[in-house]
């Protein structure tokens, strides 16, 4: 227990620093923080700030779909926004191309890492991802189908808000799989200990966003 209750937060704290790496990379984001940084855009607030009350919103979409949170999802929502807007504060803007896409590489990284610890330690998905797989459940859906559509959605949003789309976009959607499936074989609690993979994270599962997806 003591290994999970320390794994959830520091995987949080980095799930969230990394986006804020490839945040400041400026060279594309996953689907959600793009949707994000169209709203911080839009309202002024600090796309950290955004973040978290995205997660905070979607979790009420959890209530008609039958969804319960565990303390993961409550701290992802608390935590992740947070870190990335603490860290953004610190972090410096690449000024080039070829710094950004180091600072991407990075991020992408830090972002799997950070997955493999909290969903390794079994505390509840985070805000998206439960919606996704509680559109899955209700529906009937597949849950590519159900990801693909709610990712689909909100990154349009995000770009029409000017939201950064490009190629990190497209870096993240598909590096992000392998490197969280790899991290939450790592670093999975289940009995049996690591390398035991967890059975509800698939390689599209991240906090954010995410995993997979999004924070």
């Amino acid at each position: 227990m003591f290994r999970r209750v320390l794994q959830l937060p520091i995987g949080l704290v980095l799930y969230g620093g990394g986006c804020a790496v490839m945040i400041a990379a400026g060279i594309g984001l996953d689907p959600w923080t793009v949707f994000a940084q169209g709203v911080s855009k839009a309202t002024g607030i600090g796309i950290g700030w955004v973040t978290n009350l995205i997660g905070l919103g979607v979790l009420l979409l959890w209530i008609p779909l039958r969804q319960r949170p565990g303390l993961g999802t409550v701290l992802n929502i608390l935590m992740v926004g947070t870190a990335m807007q603490l860290a953004l504060d610190v972090i410096p803007t690449a000024q080039s191309f070829a710094l950004g896409c180091v600072m991407f590489a990075a991020g992408i990284a830090i972002v799997g890492l950070g997955s493999g610890l909290y969903i390794g330690a079994r505390f509840g998905p985070g805000p998206r991802d439960g919606l996704t797989t509680g559109l899955s459940h209700r529906l009937g859906w597949p849950l590519w189908v159900s990801r693909t559509l709610v990712e689909a959605v909100v990154l349009t949003a995000g770009w029409l808000l000017g939201g950064t789309v490009g190629i990190g976009t497209v870096a993240f959607a598909v590096l992000i799989g392998p490197l969280a499936h790899a991290a939450v074989r790592a670093f999975d609690t289940a009995p049996g200990g690591a390398g035991t993979a967890a059975p509800h994270a698939s390689p599209a599962v991240t906090p954010a966003a995410g995993a997979a997806s999004a924070p």
